[in-house]
C-alpha cells in the first residue's frame, strides 16, 4: 500500500497530493529536472491538493508554497539532502535493491536489544559506518540494534527526539538508500532492527506542519510543547499521518520493531486510542508481508493496559520500557535517593528491586513519594516477554547532568552483578551503546539547532531539570560542538584489558540466556527470595521441561551466606559466577557464601 500523500514518481512524472486544509490556494515548485518551476495542484472539498506534473523524476527537489507565501518541505517528505529548512527531495520507493527475502523477524522472547546512536556510535556518525560493526554485535550475543530517533532534525548533532519530517531519513546519516543498507547489512547478520519513532510531539525547529493544517492542539501540553492532535476536529488525517509513518518505516526499510517514545505523552480521548490503532494498522501490514513486527512502549505509567491483548481490553503492544526494574537496580547500587529516585529509595531498595524481578513493575498502586501520589496497576497476569529491561539507557545516562555511565558511578565488581541482574532476569535485556565493555565516554545531551532564542531555552531547560535532582555546577553546553565529541564511543576499547574482561562477562551471560530455557523471556515461573536487612536476593525459574536455575545476587559490601531454601532441594551445579571459586554444587540445608557485591548461577536437571 502506498502513502496516501507525498510524492510518487512513475512512467510519465510525479504525483503530488497535500493534506493542506489551512490553505486556499497551493503550487508545487520543482527546483531540479526538465520540468523545472511552479506548478499549480488542485483543491478538494477535504483541503487535499493533488496534481501530475509531466517530466518529474526521483532525484529531484521540490517545496511546496501555501497562499503564495515562502516555501515549505513536504510534511511526507522521503528525504531532506538540504535540511529542514530545504527543499524536499522525489525519491522511488522500490528503487532499492533488497537482498533479504529469506529474513522473517524475531519472536519477542528472541530480542536482545543494542540501544544505539548513530552520530556517536562510530567516529564518522552514519548508517553505514555501523556496518561493519555488526558482525561483533552478532558475536557477542545481540540479536537486535535499536537505532535511536533518525527522523530529519535541525543540524547534524541530536538525540533524534527533535525530528520534524517524519519521513525523512537525517541526511547528516546519509539519508533513506543509507538507512535501507543498514537495514539490509543487519539482517544478513541475523539482526533485527528496532526504529525509535516519536509520535507525542514533534521539534520546535523546522516544524511547518502547523502552517498545512491542525496537526496540533491547544487542549493538552506536553512536556516539549504543543500535543499532536489526536482526538480533536480533523484528527482524522492527523492520525492517518501518524498511522502511515509507522506503517511506512516497516513496509519501505523493512524495519521489525518500532519503540514509541513516550506514549504517556500521547493524549487522546478518541474510543480507539491512538496506541491501539497504530499497533493494529501495523500488525495487519507485518502480516500482509509475511513478517513479525513488534511494537514496544516507552511508558512511565505502569499500565498493563497497554500490554494486554485487544480482545482483553488492552492496546495489544508486544512489550513496553520497564523504567522500575532499572531505578531499583541503580538505587540498590549507587544509593542515589534524589528525584525519581526517592520513591524507590523510601519502598526499600532490596524489596524494589525484588519486586522488579518478581512482579514485573515495583508501584503498582502504591503511594510513590516522587509523584506525591498512587502510582500503576498490577501486571502479574503479563508475561515477561512483554517487559523490556536494562541497567543503561540513553534516557537514564544522558538525562544526568555530567552524562556519566554506570561504570563511572560503581565499582567493577557492582558493575559486573548490576550485568548479571540484568542477564540473568527472565525479561527482554537491552544494552546501551558501549555498555559491555565499560565506555568510559559519557552520553551527553547535545543539539545544533539555528534558532538563538531556543538554543537558550534548551540550557535553561537543562539546568531546571537538573536542580530537582541536586545535581548543580556546571553543565555541558548542548550546543557546542565539544559536548557531542565527548560522547563518541572508544569501541576498541572492547578488545583491552579489563573492558575486554568485561565484554567477555557480557557475553557470557548472553551465551547462557541463549542455553538456558527458563531464561527465555515468559518460559518460566519466577520465585524470588530476599533479605533486606543482608542485602541479598535469591531468584528461582523453572520453565516445564527444562533445568531449573537458582540465581544469588550479594547486593552488601561484605561476603554474605544464603541459605539454601528447604523447597530447594538438592543437587544444583554451578554454572556461573562474577567471581573466582566458590561451591562446585549445593544441597538442602546449604550456605552459599557469596562475595561482596557478586552473583552466582546454579542449574538443577529435571528428573
Amino acid at each position: 500500500m502506498k502513502l496516501t500523500y507525498g510524492a510518487h514518481p512513475h512512467a510519465v512524472g510525479t504525483s503530488f497530493a497535500v493534506w493542506a486544509p489551512n490553505a486556499t490556494a497551493l503550487t508545487v515548485r520543482v527546483h531540479t529536472g526538465d520540468a523545472a518551476g511552479e506548478h499549480t495542484l488542485s483543491r478538494d472539498e477535504r483541503g487535499v491538493f493533488s496534481g501530475t506534473v509531466a517530466g518529474v523524476r526521483a532525484g529531484d527537489d521540490y517545496a511546496y508554497r501555501l497562499d503564495g507565501g515562502d516555501e515549505r518541505p513536504d510534511p511526507v517528505s522521503r528525504f531532506q539532502p538540504h535540511g529542514v529548512h530545504g527543499a524536499s527531495r522525489i525519491v522511488d520507493p522500490d528503487g532499492f535493491a533488497w537482498t533479504d527475502r529469506e529474513w522473517k523477524g524475531l519472536a519477542m522472547p528472541d530480542f536482545v536489544i543494542y540501544e544505539l546512536h548513530t552520530g556517536t556510535f562510530t567516529p564518522e556518525g552514519t548508517f553505514d559506518a555501523i556496518i561493519p560493526r555488526l558482525a561483533s554485535l552478532r558475536e557477542l550475543g545481540i540479536t537486535a540494534i535499536e537505532i535511536m530517533p533518525v527522523a530529519q532534525f535541525p543540524g547534524e548533532r541530536n538525540w533524534g527526539y527533535d525530528g520534524v519530517q517524519l519521513y525523512a531519513p537525517q541526511n547528516s546519516y546519509g539519508g533513506p538508500d543509507a538507512l535501507k543498507r543498514l537495514v539490509n547489512a543487519a539482517h544478513a547478520e541475523g539482526l533485527a532492527v528496532v526504529l525509535d519513532v516519536v509520535y507525542n510531539h514533534v521539534g520546535p525547529e523546522g516544524n511547518y506542519l502547523g502552517e498545512f493544517g491542525p496537526y496540533f492542539t491547544d487542549v493538552y501540553r506536553t512536556p516539549w510543547g504543543s500535543a499532536v492532535n489526536y482526538d480533536g476536529a480533523d484528527s482524522d488525517e492527523v492520525r492517518r499521518f501518524i498511522i502511515e509513518n509507522a506503517c511506512y518505516w516497516v513496509r519501505d526499510f523493512h524495519i521489525d520493531a518500532l519503540r514509541l517514545d513516550a506514549v504517556h505523552g500521547i493524549y487522546d480521548v478518541r474510543a480507539v486510542h491512538l496506541t491501539e490503532a497504530l499497533t493494529q494498522r501495523v500488525k495487519s501490514t507485518a502480516n500482509a508481508l509475511g513478517r513479525r513486527v513488534q511494537v514496544i512502549a516507552e511508558s512511565d505509567l505502569n499500565d498493563p493496559r497497554l500490554l494486554r491483548p485487544m480482545e482483553q481490553g488492552g492496546y495489544g503492544m508486544d512489550a513496553q520500557w520497564s523504567d522500575d526494574f532499572h531505578h531499583a537496580v541503580h538505587v540498590a547500587l549507587t544509593g542515589e535517593r534524589a528525584g525519581y529516585y526517592k520513591g524507590f529509595a523510601e519502598h526499600g531498595d532490596i524489596a524494589a528491586l525484588a519486586h522488579a524481578l518478581s512482579r514485573r513493575f515495583v508501584f503498582q498502586g502504591q503511594y510513590a513519594s516522587h509523584r506525591r501520589r498512587e502510582h500503576g496497576a498490577p501486571a502479574d497476569d503479563v508475561s515477561a516477554d512483554h517487559f523490556v529491561i536494562s541497567i543503561q539507557n540513553h534516557d537514564q545516562v544522558g538525562n544526568r547532568a555530567a552524562g556519566e555511565r554506570l561504570g563511572a558511578l560503581i565499582s567493577p565488581a557492582a558493575l559486573r552483578l548490576a550485568a548479571s541482574l540484568l542477564l540473568l532476569a527472565p525479561y527482554v535485556p537491552m544494552l546501551f551503546m558501549g555498555e559491555e565493555y565499560g565506555e568510559p565516554a559519557p552520553f551527553l545531551y547535545f543539539v545544533s539547532h539555528g534558532d538563538r532564542n531556543l538554543i537558550e531555552n534548551v540550557r535553561k531547560g537543562r539546568h531546571e531539570e537538573f536542580r530537582s535532582f541536586g545535581w548543580t555546577g556546571d553543565v555541558p553546553d548542548p550546543q557546542a560542538e565539544e559536548t557531542f565529541e565527548r560522547s563518541l564511543l572508544h569501541y576498541e576499547l572492547g578488545g583491552e584489558g579489563e573492558h575486554a574482561e568485561l565484554r567477555a562477562l557480557y557475553r557470557e551471560l548472553l551465551a547462557i540466556r541463549k542455553e538456558e530455557t527458563a531464561l527465555r523471556p515468559g518460559a518460566a515461573r519466577i520465585t524470588v527470595r530476599s533479605e533486606v536487612d543482608a542485602r541479598w536476593l535469591a531468584m528461582r525459574l523453572d520453565a516445564p521441561g527444562a533445568r531449573s536455575l537458582l540465581a544469588l545476587f550479594n547486593l552488601a559490601s561484605e561476603e554474605r551466606r544464603i541459605p539454601l531454601d528447604e523447597e530447594d532441594g538438592s543437587n544444583w551445579q554451578a554454572r556461573f559466577a562474577t567471581y573466582r571459586g566458590g561451591q562446585p554444587a549445593l544441597n538442602s540445608g546449604a550456605m552459599v557464601a557469596l562475595p561482596p557485591l557478586s552473583a552466582a548461577l546454579y542449574y538443577k536437571e529435571v528428573l
